[in-house]
């Protein structure tokens, strides 16, 4: 089985458990995080493999990070995660990348990320729920980093943190390479919430 294959159904069975464990009709999930019930359907049944997107959006209707979407497994209170089974979330062919490191649901989702920027290229992103927080930090080159519609250059060294409930995203404007570390805290949902 490929790794696509193995995200697909590991994200189909996840999902589903999720969905069934909050109490969310299709329905209800749909109009949640704003992904056709047709969708949900098709990713439940291992049918399609979503946009990064739409599974971002998904876990947080769910109030889940995207590693429990992803690969739900009970362990030990430490949880050593090898670089073999870090996800690979998003890709390019001029070399861009996003890597879920490890995610964990003490107190909602905490997920860590490391980022690669090829020059030239970027990622964008809707708002998450209100008490999403990001934290950054630029290891090489310069980040755009744009919140609600407003540019802030981070550079190598230096971090940054923001509420991420409005729309954002990461770029690369310059000539060389950005490689970044994020981490994203999301508050946990209630099933009577909307």
């Amino acid at each position: 089985m490929s790794d696509l294959d193995q995200l697909t159904q590991s994200l189909a069975r996840n999902l589903k458990r999720w969905r069934t464990e909050r109490n969310f009709t299709l329905d209800a999930l749909a109009a949640r995080a704003g992904v056709s019930r047709g969708m949900i359907i098709q990713i439940e049944q291992a049918r399609t493999n979503p946009s990064v997107g739409i599974t971002v959006k998904l876990a947080d209707a769910l109030g889940v990070s995207i590693t429990t979407l992803l690969d739900h497994e009970q362990g030990p209170q430490v949880r050593l995660v090898p670089p073999e089974r870090a996800v690979r979330m998003w890709s390019t062919d001029a070399g861009s990348s996003t890597t879920l490191l490890v995610g964990t649901e003490s107190r909602g989702p905490f997920e860590l990320w490391t980022w690669h920027l090829m020059p030239g290229e970027g990622s964008d992103s809707d708002g998450h729920p209100p008490g999403t927080l990001e934290l950054l930090h630029v290891r090489t080159g310069e980040l755009t980093l744009v919140v609600d519609g407003d540019e802030h250059l981070v550079a190598a060294g230096c971090a940054a943190s923001f509420e991420a409930n409005a729309a954002h995203g990461y770029h690369n404007k310059g000539a060389e390479p950005v490689e970044m570390t994020m981490a994203v805290s999301v508050p946990p949902a209630h099933a009577g919430t909307y």
